[in-house]
C-alpha cells in the first residue's frame, strides 16, 4: 500500500529511497504512507511509515511548503540539515539526520530524512496531563531554559555555520532587518508608530556584543519534544531551519518574546504559543535568572531582550497577515493577526516605557 499527501508523493519518493538510502530496506513492494504531522505555519513534517506490523519502521521528512523556492532563510532544508548533523550526538538532544534529498523533482521541493523522537511537543496542557502539576510545569521550564544554555555553550567555531567575517554587526543587522521587514510587509490597516518607536529604540539602545554562540532562532515550547510522563526530560529539539550563529542573547530574546505569564492581559494571553502562562511555569524573569546562572554571566538589559523578542514576533505574525490580506493565503487563523501584530509593538513600547518584564 501506498498513501501520497499533496506534498509527499509516494510513488516518487519510492525509488529514491530505494537508492539514496538503502538501510532502511525499502523495495518495490514495501508499504509506505505519509502522514501529516503538527499544524505550524511554515516547514512541512510527516511521518514516514514503512512497512506493516511488527517490521514498521518510521522516519520523518521534512519539506518546505508547496511553492515555496527553499534556497534562503524560513525553509532552507540544507541548512537544517547541516545543523542536525552538527548539534547530534551533543548535550542537546535532536533527531538523527539521516539523508537530503536536493532534487526538487522527487516530490517537487527540497526535503531531508531524519529519525523519529518518542516525545510530545506541547502545545495543551492536554498534550502531557503531568503539566497540571505545577512542580512538574515548572520542571519542564527550567530544562527548556537550562538547554537553550547548553546549546550556547558548544564550541561555535566547529559548527557548519560559523563564518567569522558574517559575526561582527550581528545584532546592528538584526536589528535593521526586522524593520525593514515590517516596513514591507504592513498593510494600511495596521499602525505603524510604536513600530517606528521600538525599532529606533532599539537601534539606539544595541548592548555591546558577546562571544557568538549557534542559534536555534526560534526557541519554544512546540520545538521541543519532551516525554509525556516526565515533560522535564527533552527528548529532542526541533526545526532548525532559522540556525545561524551570533550574539546568544538573541536566541534569548526570541524565547522571551514568545514567553506569555500567567498575569498577562488577556489579548496577550492569546498569543500563547504552549503552556508557558500555566501555574509553576517560569515568569520572564525567572528566564532571565536561571540563563544567567546556567552560563555563568550575567545578562544585562533584560527588557532589550524582551523587546527585541516582542518585535520580531510582531514582524513574524504581520508577515503572515500580510499573505492573508493580499490573497496569497487563505488560511482563516491569519485573518486576526494584523491587530495582534499591533497589540505586541505596543506591548514591547510599555515594556519600555516602564522598564520591566512584566506589563502588569
Amino acid at each position: 500500500m501506498s498513501v501520497s499527501t499533496e506534498e509527499v508523493h509516494v510513488a516518487r519518493l519510492r525509488p529514491w529511497l530505494m537508492e539514496s538510502v538503502p538501510q532502511l530496506g525499502v523495495d518495490l513492494t514495501s508499504s509506505i504512507t505519509a502522514t501529516r504531522l503538527g499544524g505550524g505555519y511554515s516547514n512541512l513534517t510527516y511521518d514516514i511509515t514503512l512497512g506493516d506490523g511488527d517490521s514498521r519502521a518510521h522516519v520523518i521528512l521534512r519539506r518546505p511548503p508547496v511553492g515555496v523556492r527553499a534556497e534562503r532563510g524560513a525553509h532552507d532544508m540544507r541548512r537544517e540539515f547541516r545543523v542536525l548533523t552538527a548539534v547530534s550526538g551533543s548535550a542537546v538532544p535532536v533527531p538523527t539526520p539521516i539523508a537530503l534529498c536536493e532534487d526538487e523533482t522527487v516530490i517537487g521541493g527540497l526535503f531531508f530524512l531524519m529519525s523519529r523522537v518518542d516525545g510530545v511537543a506541547v502545545r495543551r496542557l492536554e498534550d502531557a496531563p503531568a503539566l497540571r502539576d505545577p512542580t512538574v510545569m515548572r520542571g519542564m521550564s527550567e530544562s527548556c531554559i537550562s538547554a537553550l544554555a547548553r546549546l550556547h555553550a558548544l564550541p561555535v567555531e566547529s559548527t557548519p555555520l560559523h563564518d567569522a567575517s558574517r559575526v561582527e554587526g550581528y545584532g546592528a543587522r538584526q536589528v535593521t532587518n526586522w524593520r525593514a521587514r515590517w516596513v514591507a510587509a504592513r498593510p494600511a490597516d495596521v499602525p505603524d508608530a510604536d513600530a517606528e518607536f521600538v525599532c529606533e529604540w532599539l537601534a539606539s539602545h544595541l548592548p555591546s556584543p558577546i562571544a557568538p554562540a549557534l542559534l536555534h532562532n526560534d526557541w519554544k515550547f512546540d520545538n521541543l519534544l519532551v516525554d509525556a510522563a516526565n515533560p522535564s526530560v527533552i527528548r529532542g529539539v526541533l526545526d532548525w531551519e532559522m540556525a545561524t550563529v551570533g550574539d546568544p542573547r538573541f536566541d534569548l530574546a526570541t524565547a522571551l518574546g514568545y514567553w506569555v505569564q500567567g498575569d498577562d492581559p488577556p489579548m496577550l494571553q492569546a498569543l500563547a504559543l504552549g503552556v508557558t502562562n500555566a501555574p509553576g511555569c517560569l515568569t520572564r524573569d525567572d528566564v532571565v535568572a536561571r540563563y544567567a546562572a546556567e552560563r555563568g554571566v550575567p545578562v544585562e538589559h533584560p527588557v532589550y531582550w524582551w523587546v527585541f523578542g516582542l518585535t520580531k514576533v510582531a514582524v513574524i505574525v504581520l508577515q503572515l497577515y500580510a499573505r492573508y490580506v493580499s490573497g496569497a493565503s487563505r488560511d482563516a487563523r491569519f485573518a486576526q493577526l494584523g491587530g495582534m501584530a499591533a497589540m505586541l509593538m505596543a506591548t514591547a513600547r510599555a515594556a519600555i516605557d516602564r522598564q520591566s518584564l512584566s506589563v502588569s
